[in-house]
């Protein structure tokens, strides 16, 4: 799972390249609100923010004390939920003129469901270890 959460890295490196030639003013003809560039931003950190949490979640899943049903749910809804919040900052914010969230920004929701399930389901699964 490791191996697959690091190689969504490249893609996070190419959305920080795009997004800086889109505040650098190379991308004018996106024409985007202030309020986009903020979403777009917010997507952007919480991907890289998300994937690091990802990655160290895989580690402390190795001392967890859950089923093999639970561990392998746990490690997949980590980086699921880190793609889900990330694209939720953007889908809320597609569109021409957009200057406030639109009904898409239920995915962000969703996603930061997804989250605070892994956090539950790991918290839960260490603590119950009595190593």
């Amino acid at each position: 799972m490791s191996g697959f959460i690091l190689l969504s890295v490249p893609s996070i490196i190419y959305g920080g390249y795009f997004l800086l030639s889109v505040l650098s003013g190379e991308q004018e003809q996106l024409q985007l609100t202030d309020f986009q560039k903020a979403m777009f931003k917010a997507g952007h950190a919480h991907a890289g923010v998300l994937v690091i949490l990802s990655l160290v979640a895989q580690i402390f899943a190795d001392y967890a004390a859950l089923s093999k049903s639970w561990l392998w749910i746990t490690r997949v809804l980590f980086p699921i939920s880190a793609i889900v919040i990330s694209f939720g900052f953007f889908a809320a914010a597609i569109g021409s003129n957009i200057t406030h969230p639109t009904n898409l920004i239920a995915v962000l929701y969703f996603g930061i469901s997804l989250l605070v399930a892994a956090l539950v389901i790991l918290g839960i699964g260490l603590i119950r270890n009595k190593k």
